[in-house]
Parts: C-alpha cells; structure tokens; sequence
C-alpha cells in the first residue's frame, strides 16, 4: 500500500488507527473514509499495530495513549525499532503534561484531545504528515519550552538515524555502518535516503555539514 497523489495534487495518506475502544476505532475510521484523501486502517493493540506496519506502508499511526495495560510509551520505542518512519499523532481521551512531554521527546509529531471535533483531527493529521507538529491547544505553552520539536525547530531522527548518522559523522562507508548495525547495506542506503529528505540535502557531505551547523544537539 503505497501514497498515491490525487486528482487535487493532495497525497492520499495512508493511516492506522490503534485504540482499544472498538466503537471509536471503528466511528473514526468510517468517518475518515468518507474523504478520499484518508485510507484508515484500524487495531486495538500495540502488538496488533506492529503486526500491521511490518506487512504494509502508512504515513502516519494514530495512537491511543491509555490502550488499557499498554501506554503510547511502548509503542514509539518499539515501532522505530521496526522501521516505522511514518509520523505518530497521540490521539487521546486526556493525557498529562509529565507524559506528553515525554512523548514529544520520544519523537511523538502532535497531542490530539478526543473532546475536540473530527475536522480538526483531519487538520491535525495534515499538519502532522507535513513534517509540522501539531499540539491541542491546552499544549500551545509547550511550544516555549526548550525540551521537545516543534515546526520551527529541527526535524526529530529516530534512533536508527540518529546511529547512522554517528557512523556517517565518523567517515564510515555504508558497508561498515551496515555490519556495525548487523543490517543490510540497501537498508543503510534506504535510511541515509530518507535523511536527506529530512535534512532537504543531496549528498553526503551536505549532510554532513548541515548536521553539524543544525542538527548536532539532536546525535
């Protein structure tokens, strides 16, 4: 399942719902398929959702915090691991300021509250997929403090970027960060590709150089 562009230039995004509520997952999803530019999948649990994203493509998870004995936590860590490059947008009932800064942190892109209506999820969404953050407004002073990303701060790597992007500041080969990481040399080129993209580079010593002039507090 690949995103494909529509009629409007629009990106049809590809989307997997994980909430333990079936009547919310299952609302939401018939609700988001009603608009052509979503195509919603939809999970109760964490090792559901991972099953899903190792079969197939999606540019963005939207994840219950409270998913009764799992937590957003436990999915971030463990999706990255996987390979998810996608954007993660907490879609939530309620969640403290303690946990959603932590899940900025872990490399969350936004905090959706429930009581809010289904446009402003679908704008949330967009502005998620576009690389931005986007934080419910009871969040808003968040965006003053120094500890999590927002849209006009740098983009967040994953863990496996961030390791790569040690290896290729070290003057490593792809083949030597490839047996450093016990991965697959194609992957290491999939993963600098997508570095590029982050960091809007060509080359390697490009990104080299705007790592270091923009990105060296995120290593």
């Amino acid at each position: 399942m690949e995103s494909k562009l529509m009629d409007n230039g629009l990106q049809c995004l590809h989307a997997l719902l994980v909430d333990d509520h079936t009547l919310f997952r299952e609302s939401v999803s018939d609700a988001l398929r009603t608009d052509p530019a979503y195509a919603v999948e939809h999970c109760g649990t964490i090792r559901e959702a991972l099953q899903i994203l190792s079969e197939r493509h999606f540019d963005i998870v939207l994840l219950d915090h409270d998913l009764g004995a799992e937590r957003a936590s436990q999915f971030v860590p463990a999706a990255r691991e996987a390979g998810f490059e996608g954007q993660v947008l907490v879609v939530t009932a309620w969640i403290s300021e303690t946990e959603a800064r932590r899940l900025l942190r872990q490399g969350v892109a936004g905090i959706f509250l429930k009581s809010a209506p289904l446009g402003e999820l679908k704008t949330a969404i967009r502005t998620v997929a576009s690389g931005h953050t986007f934080l419910d407004r009871s969040f808003l002073h968040m965006e003053e403090s120094d500890d999590h990303p927002d849209s006009r701060k740098p983009p967040i790597f994953t863990e496996r970027q961030r390791r790569v992007l040690r290896f290729v500041l070290e003057g490593l080969s792809n083949k030597e960060i490839a047996w450093r990481l016990q991965i697959s040399e194609s992957y290491v080129k999939a993963i600098l590709q997508s570095l590029f993209q982050k960091t809007g580079v060509r080359t390697r010593g490009q990104l080299v150089r705007v790592v270091f002039e923009q990105y060296e507090d995120q290593l």
